[in-house]
């Protein structure tokens, strides 16, 4: 009888093992699941996107170049570049394309605490939401830096967590020979673009190269869309 027992009471901790393993398995799942670096698709769709704007001059540059070839894109706006520069979101929102949420401070989200992640998404967010009266779902952390505590917490918000497939690296200011090749070299159907329309230290080669991107890809009968777009692709 006491044999008996003790195989019952391994089989029920066994059962409790194997639950919790499940559990965390679907946990992990989850998380995965609203995480996104690209989006393979039937139509050779892509996504340009540009971080830390708005900014008065260059995305106001880059604007003209999308619309002078029908692109579409995703700008992911710092909250409180957005207050700095209201005109150039509204104008970003009314010609067609989609922003995203890059933290009101761009702090790295690693390095902090699940509250004042959450404080630096709200904050964005309700600036975003003041100034154009839309919410967005979409959350890129600075630096593409994220760990658990980042993916639980834009979760729990109802945001997807977007990175790249390709760095143009435009921030180290390369010349523009170098974003072309690297970008039409490395391309795929799916791909998220990385580019800035905010760089710190003078000029940026970012519209230039733009220039030459674009159309070059068109013409390969690629599609810029925006991100959602492109994740909710078939």
């Amino acid at each position: 009888m006491r044999r008996c027992v003790s195989v019952f009471l391994l089989i029920i901790f066994s059962v409790r093992i194997a639950s919790i393993t499940v559990s965390g398995v679907s946990s992990a799942s989850e998380t995965e699941k609203s995480v996104y670096s690209s989006h393979d698709n039937e139509s050779r769709k892509i996504a340009i996107t540009f971080d830390d704007g708005p900014h008065p001059r260059y995305t106001a540059e880059i604007l003209d170049i999308l619309a002078e070839h029908g692109a579409h894109a995703t700008f992911f706006i710092i909250g409180d570049n957005a207050k700095n520069y209201p005109d150039i979101l509204s104008r970003i929102q009314k010609e067609g394309h989609e922003i995203g949420n890059h933290t009101y401070l761009h702090r790295n989200l690693q390095k902090t605490t699940p509250d004042i992640i959450r404080k630096q998404i709200l904050d964005a967010e309700q600036t975003i939401l003041e100034l154009t009266d839309q919410r967005t779902k979409l959350l890129r952390p600075p630096g593409g830096l994220y760990d658990q505590k980042v993916c639980d917490t834009a979760r729990s918000l109802d945001y997807e967590v977007i990175l790249w497939t390709i760095d143009t690296k435009d921030w180290t200011h390369p010349t523009v020979d170098e974003i072309v090749e690297k970008v039409e070299a490395n391309i795929k159907t799916g791909d998220i673009i990385l580019c800035h329309d905010f760089i710190g230290g003078g000029s940026t080669p970012t519209p230039d190269a733009l220039r030459r991107i674009i159309p070059d890809l068109t013409r390969e009968g690629y599609e810029f869309v925006t991100v959602s777009e492109l994740i909710h692709s078939k």
